[in-house]
């Protein structure tokens, strides 16, 4: 297949020829006394991201050059992936489709035995994790919105309940589906890892006031990361174990909308990004018992103009290892921990949907860090696409793997362009 060259000038002209909604500003309202009021956030701005094109696709880095680009297209908002031992890669939807990719092609028939979904907002069926003795048991784990009899007002069904569970790998399809834990209605998105430990920790969000403020309840597991084991269960040794009014399933708390979390290859802690509003995007390192602070401090604004916090930092509250501001929207975190790119060794990968609230502005950026885990530099990738990165993996060959957020979703493969 030949490869293309994907220059500038190409998107620009494509973004040009679409319209789109100009935002209307809103005059925030005076914030009541000791409550956080997030304002009215403007009409939003749509603006349909241009088509990838066919590829292969050509490009460098700053510091590792002569990069390929191979595009997997046919996916409908795709959230997560998992690699199987064959090759085969596990892709979910958040409409609730399960589909499998094998050599870059996507088969057009979804996985059969992925329980009901109820999809709405960030909420359906979100991330997929292999049980760490998958070659034993076959256990794929997924975390979805479970539908609820009704919207409690006799209106239909609800929103979707964020659930984890569980179920067996044939071959072709899941079977012996099991619910291990289920969380909150309308999470806002989620995601899972295994740790080193063996537990799975999972992520719920709490998003902005009122519901934000749910984040610093000991006793609701909004804006919380979870530990739990790969039963479902809590494990005895979780940090608010037998702690009066503190939920015991809790590992930390304080957050708003974790899309991201990775295991740091030299210390073995988790990672975590996590979703701001308008600025206040953040990397955080979980530690047993930690509050990240949302919404008593971040560096961030609400989108409707007024800021968060006057003070981003806050004793007993923990600070972000790196944030940003304008908010890049991060969804998506990965190590990189393989020899394919020498230059990117322990560089972390962090997806971004959109920069400053602008649309078409997503990308990926590369992150690295000096031996005290200090940000040393920041580089965007793929800007030229325009589209919104949703979840980052290193495959098990040692190449990245990339998946954007959108209606004419795809998967993107990264390697060096002299492989064959």
């Amino acid at each position: 297949m030949r490869t293309q060259h994907w220059p500038v000038w190409v998107t620009a002209g494509l973004a040009a020829t679409v319209a789109f909604t100009t935002v209307v500003a809103q005059a925030p309202p005076q914030a009541d006394k000791g409550k956080v009021n997030p304002g009215k956030a403007p009409k939003a701005i749509t603006w349909p991201s241009p088509e990838l094109p066919a590829g292969p696709v050509t490009f460098d880095s700053a510091i590792e050059r002569g990069l390929k680009l191979t595009i997997t297209k046919g996916l409908v908002q795709p959230w997560s992936m998992a690699f199987l031992p064959d090759g085969r890669i596990l892709v979910t939807e958040i409409a609730g489709r399960l589909r499998v990719v094998k050599d870059g092609v996507l088969d057009p028939t979804p996985v059969a035995g992925v329980p009901a979904v109820r999809a709405g907002g960030l909420v359906g069926l979100l991330d997929i994790a292999l049980h760490p003795k998958f070659a034993e048991n076959q256990l794929v784990y997924l975390v979805y919105g479970k539908p609820q009899a009704d919207d409690g007002k006799g209106k239909g069904p609800g929103q979707g309940v964020i659930t984890l569970g569980r179920g067996r790998w044939n071959g072709s399809a899941i079977v012996d589906w099991k619910d291990l834990f289920s969380a909150i209605p309308n999470g806002n998105g989620s995601r899972m890892i295994f740790g080193r430990d063996g537990m799975i920790y999972l992520s719920i969000a709490a998003a902005d006031p009122p519901q934000g403020e749910l984040a610093q309840d000991p006793n609701s597991l909004a804006g919380k990361v979870l530990r739990l084991r790969d039963d479902g269960s809590v494990p005895p040794d979780n940090p608010f174990i037998g702690k009066a009014g503190y939920r015991p399933e809790i590992f930390t708390m304080g957050h708003r909308v974790p899309l991201g979390l990775s295991i740091n290859p030299v210390t073995g802690e988790i990672w975590e990004c996590e979703n701001g509003p308008n600025g206040g995007d953040e990397v955080n390192i979980l530690k047993a018992g930690k509050n990240y602070g949302w919404p008593v401090v971040s560096f961030g604004r609400f989108y409707g103009g007024p800021r968060v916090s006057l003070d981003p930092y806050r004793e007993g509250m923990e600070p972000p290892v790196a944030f940003w501001v304008p908010s890049i929207a991060t969804s998506g975190l990965a190590w990189y921990t393989g020899d394919r790119f020498p230059n990117w060794k322990n560089s972390l990968f962090v997806g971004g949907m959109r920069q400053g609230e602008v649309p078409n502005s997503g990308h990926f950026e590369r992150l690295d860090f000096n031996e005290n885990w200090e940000e040393l530099h920041r580089e965007g990738l793929l800007r030229d696409f325009h589209n919104r990165i949703r979840d980052i993996r290193q495959g098990p060959d040692g190449l990245l793997y990339l998946l954007t957020a959108e209606d004419k979703g795809a998967m993107l493969r990264i390697e060096p362009a002299n492989s064959k």
